[in-house]
């Protein structure tokens, strides 16, 4: 059984650790509100507006749409969106785990290369070939999550689709963690580029729709744009994810730091009563031995 100076040395560890995992989750419970306002705005907004450009881009000839290109896929383009912090659970992870399956498995016979969004990807992939070199595209937009918003977001996307419209790439897809609620975040990848049409379920009733000033026109202004809002979406959606996920490893972890603080009183206490025990038979037994 351990001394008890170490045993009340490892409670008061214990206790300072509960005290810091508790700041940190009310600080992410203050931070989900507002990042939760923020994407829960958001989204309808994001998703219809590509809804409508996807019916509006099906409608304009391929050749003249070049945002909806469909050629081979030969070089992809990962805009993995993580976190610069730790301590959130498997947030992080999630997202490396789920980026390197799709090199593996889905885009195996094609050239991969991964803009990391956060430090924690860039961490994962410095050492890899994935990692984005050489292109005129930022190579650690981490910047990006310390203040997000539409302008940061936008300038990164620019560079991105001049860079698809160069045939630097063929396909742009972006992996983050969809915000559900505070305990759930669902990791999520979404093509950005190629512009696909609208699926079954999403394709509304015939409309002749009459465009002022051109169809092309509308369609080369407002689809760069609508990527650009997804991209600030699935940053929002990732900021909303980690302060969610944070919050409740730190909740978790102060459950954990309770449970092994009362464990460790019991120790105390039974430690304490063993060497009182001692003492009393040392005394008990000093005395009859002056008797004898």
């Amino acid at each position: 059984m351990p001394s008890l100076k170490e045993v009340r040395n490892k409670i008061t560890s214990v206790g300072s650790t509960m005290q810091i995992t508790s700041a940190m989750k009310m600080v992410s419970a203050a931070k989900l509100k507002r990042a939760q306002d923020a994407i829960t705005q958001m989204r309808p907004y994001a998703n219809k507006l590509k809804e409508i450009l996807q019916n509006v881009s099906a409608s304009v000839d391929s050749s003249e749409n070049v945002y909806a290109r469909n050629n081979q896929v030969k070089n992809v383009l990962i805009l993995a969106v993580s976190s610069n912090r730790g301590l959130a659970g498997a947030f992080n992870s999630n997202v490396i785990k789920k980026v390197n399956l799709l090199i593996s498995s889905e885009y195996a016979g094609a050239n991969v290369t991964v803009i990391p969004v956060g430090k924690k990807v860039h961490d994962a992939f410095k050492r890899t070939k994935y990692l984005i070199s050489g292109q005129d595209i930022p190579h650690h937009a981490s910047e990006l999550l310390d203040k997000t918003t539409y302008e940061n977001a936008a300038q990164v996307m620019d560079k991105v689709i001049n860079a698809f419209l160069t045939k630097e790439f063929d396909k742009v897809v972006v992996v983050y963690n969809q915000f559900k609620n505070a305990a759930v975040q669902v990791t999520t990848e979404e093509q950005l580029l190629p512009v696909l049409p609208p699926s079954a379920d999403q394709k509304g009733p015939n409309v002749d729709y009459i465009y002022e000033p051109s169809q092309e026109f509308i369609v080369n202004e407002l689809i760069p744009r609508s990527i650009k809002t997804q991209f600030f979406k699935a940053l929002l959606d990732s900021v909303a994810s980690e302060h969610g996920a944070r919050m409740t490893a730190m909740h978790k972890a102060t459950d954990n730091a309770k449970a092994m603080q009362r464990d460790l009183k019991i120790m105390y206490n039974k430690a304490r009563q063993a060497a009182i025990t001692k003492e009393i038979l040392e005394i008990v037994g000093g005395a009859e031995a002056l008797k004898g």
